[in-house]
């Protein structure tokens, strides 16, 4: 009797430890951002193709946040690579960060929005 309570003692603290998915989300200001080294990794803009489309940083993809692409391309995607996620605000790109990190991707950073970023003197093309 008293191993069976152990047991479903043990049961009950292992269900309720926190369950580690993936790394952590780090957010960093776009001046932070401007001034890393060592940026090797995927830019990632996750705002719409028009938003893209009418400017966006030199060297970022664009995966749409809101449209379902970016979900179904980070299957794709290698876990351990580095990513820099931004949109318009840091709204959307912190939500997309989230889901990466659910889906178990380590190095993770919102970068922010476009506009500052833009204004920190980064590199962009239209």
């Amino acid at each position: 009797m008293k191993v069976l309570m152990i047991m479903a003692m043990s049961g009950l603290f292992a269900c309720s430890q926190p369950q580690q998915n993936g790394g952590t989300v780090k957010t960093i200001s776009a001046t932070e951002y401007k001034q890393q080294t060592d940026k090797e990794g995927m830019l990632v803009d996750v705002r719409t193709t028009q938003e893209f489309n009418d400017g966006h940083l030199t060297g970022s993809e664009n995966y749409d946040y809101l449209d379902g692409t970016f979900a179904k391309s980070i299957q794709n995607w290698d876990k351990d690579k580095t990513y820099y996620l931004y949109c318009k605000s840091g709204n959307r790109s912190g939500k997309a960060a989230q889901l990466m990190k659910e889906a178990g991707f380590k190095n993770i950073y919102n970068i922010g929005g476009y506009e500052d970023l833009k204004s920190a003197g980064l590199p962009v093309e239209k």
